[in-house]
């Protein structure tokens, strides 16, 4: 992996040139990815996501929703990722009362040729985003952190875990 990131970028051609990686030579194994993020708020905000009480409903169960769907759609957003068939897209959504956030996991799997890291990042975000809009009515000063990958499995670079 060290070796690639000292190379050439994969999504540019010789030239400079944009492009989609051909991966049709790669090999097909099981691929996962894990990515997170958070929304911090205020202490009242969040007790209002923790009691249900939120205008718009049951911000946690329509954020998961969102954050799937995104993992679907990232083709569709991100201008070089791959259509890839998604095998599970797994979403939790954690209240995390000492930092008064809610943290965002995403997991998503595939076997294929291609890794899901854009796709677990994209739902993740989409995540947190769909929170931040069922709660801005009573709290615009909410702020995302940390959108990271935290670990990736399959294909020829192997595993990465964030340490």
């Amino acid at each position: 992996m060290a070796r690639r990131a000292a190379g050439r970028l994969t999504h540019f051609d010789p030239k400079g040139r944009a492009r989609m990686v051909d991966v049709g030579r790669k090999a097909v194994t099981h691929r996962v990815a894990v990515a997170s993020g958070r929304i911090e708020m205020r202490a009242a905000t969040l007790r209002r996501v923790a009691a249900g009480s939120a205008k718009k409903g049951d911000v946690l169960g329509v954020a998961r929703i969102a954050a799937i769907q995104a993992a679907k759609r990232t083709p569709s957003l991100i201008p070089l990722a791959h259509p890839i068939a998604i095998s599970r897209v797994a979403v939790d959504l954690e209240l995390d009362r000492r930092r008064s956030a809610v943290k965002v996991i995403a997991r998503v799997e595939c076997r294929g040729r291609t890794g899901v890291e854009m796709e677990a990042l994209t739902a993740a975000a989409v995540g947190l985003l769909t929170v931040y809009d069922m709660l801005k009515a009573v709290d615009r000063g909410m702020t995302i952190r940390a959108l990271r990958l935290e670990e990736k499995r399959g294909g020829k670079s192997g595993a990465w875990h964030r340490r």
